[in-house]
């Protein structure tokens, strides 16, 4: 027992030690000490649009706990970041609830949905499952509009109150920030600790070969739907707390439209699917690179457009290019080709992952093997009616 101990004891040393850590974990804890520096060397302009851009890659991380692991694309995922920012912001406006608690509601409600949306639409599999995704916040969105005096149609609600608030404009921004941050840090904690934990192996299992995980004695549908819930919770928490922000409204555009769930899947896939961290990365990287090709004011030469009115077709241009070299994502791609340099450019064998699958390198990533059940569930369906025809 004391030897047990000696090696716990040795074991959260270690990880108290950051030298003690991988190269590739050193990176990332400099990395999140950046973050949480970045207020102090930049202009609260451009610390605003931080804040946003940590939302949205909590809202990522969201999506890839169900759609990077247990391979069940979601394609709108954005349902449950909008019930999560319109209740909240609903019970502030109309009923005078604090934000905090409001949030909490808002949270909680997302997972209702989950829970609402997630046990019929896991019946079905590959195309179907995503199709049913897909049509769950078109149908939201038109109650909106239908209801609008209650939900306030296209254009959306007012906004609600802050979750702080401080007399100092600047203070004010800093301590959203620091509060964006920590949810960051929170949900990247808890999603890394799920998935690294014997229920993210079934996750990844379920990914891999769903038969398998079920001829093991195992209840597939009773992960998927664990999976999707705290995905829709994480998710609506992020939605309820953007609203209470100076960056954030209770708006289809910034919440609901089609858009907004489809952007959360092109971030996760380039930062990488399967991994949490790639999708952190991942929307952090898109939210800022979206808003820099926004902001320049360099004209197109012989069309005399701004590359502002460009953004969206140069974004999905450098998108595709990323997608087509990269399509493990760039945090894979920055992994394997630094392990290749530390080695001096040997072979890196193809070593397992903590997700329990293995590198792109020797293998397929999630981005291939989700377009291979695709392409399998439409073969079959193929198929049979080529038997049923013969």
């Amino acid at each position: 027992m004391s030897e047990k101990v000696t090696t716990d004891g040795e074991s959260y040393r270690d990880l108290l030690d950051p030298t003690s850590l991988a190269l590739r974990h050193q990176l990332g804890v400099l990395g999140l000490l950046v973050l949480g520096l970045l207020p102090f060397g930049v202009g609260p302009l451009m610390a605003l649009k931080l804040t946003g851009a940590l939302y949205f890659a909590v809202f990522a991380m969201s999506w890839d706990a169900v759609s990077g692991y247990t391979g069940q694309i979601s394609f709108g995922h954005g349902l449950f970041f909008a019930v999560g920012g319109y209740t909240s912001a609903l019970l502030n406006l109309n009923w005078g609830v604090e934000p905090a608690l409001a949030v909490v509601v808002g949270m909680a409600m997302a997972a209702v949905a989950g829970v609402v949306v997630g046990v019929p639409a896991l019946r079905l599999e590959g195309p179907y499952l995503s199709l049913v995704t897909l049509v769950a916040p078109l149908i939201l969105l038109q109650i909106f509009i239908v209801f609008s005096d209650t939900f306030g149609g296209e254009l959306g609600l007012s906004s609600p109150e802050n979750l702080v608030t401080f007399e100092s404009f600047e203070t004010a921004i800093t301590a959203n920030y620091y509060l964006a941050f920590g949810l960051f840090l929170f949900v990247l904690v808890l999603l890394l600790a799920v998935t690294r934990s014997d229920a993210g192996s079934v996750f990844t299992a379920i990914r891999e070969d769903e038969d398998a995980v079920a001829a093991a004695g195992l209840n597939p549908a009773k992960f998927k739907v664990f999976a999707f819930v705290l995905s829709a919770a994480v998710g609506g928490l992020a939605g309820a707390m953007f609203v209470h922000t100076p960056v954030g409204n209770p708006q289809p555009s910034q919440l609901l439209l089609l858009t907004v769930s489809i952007e959360v899947i092109i971030a996760s896939v380039l930062g990488g699917m399967g991994t949490i961290v790639g999708p952190a990365v991942g929307g952090l990287f898109y939210y800022m690179f979206r808003d820099y090709l926004g902001s320049i004011t360099w004209t197109v030469p012989l069309t005399d457009v701004p590359v502002s009115e460009l953004d969206l077709l140069l974004f999905s241009l450098v998108t595709l290019a990323l997608l087509f070299f990269l399509p493990g994502g760039f945090v894979r791609w920055t992994i394997r080709n630094g392990r290749r340099a530390l080695r001096g450019g040997g072979p890196d064998g193809g070593r397992a992952v903590p997700d329990g699958g293995v590198e792109s390198d020797a293998g397929t990533t999630p981005v291939e093997r989700t377009l291979a059940s695709f392409r399998e569930a439409l073969g079959d369906d193929a198929s049979t009616e080529d038997d049923n025809e013969h």
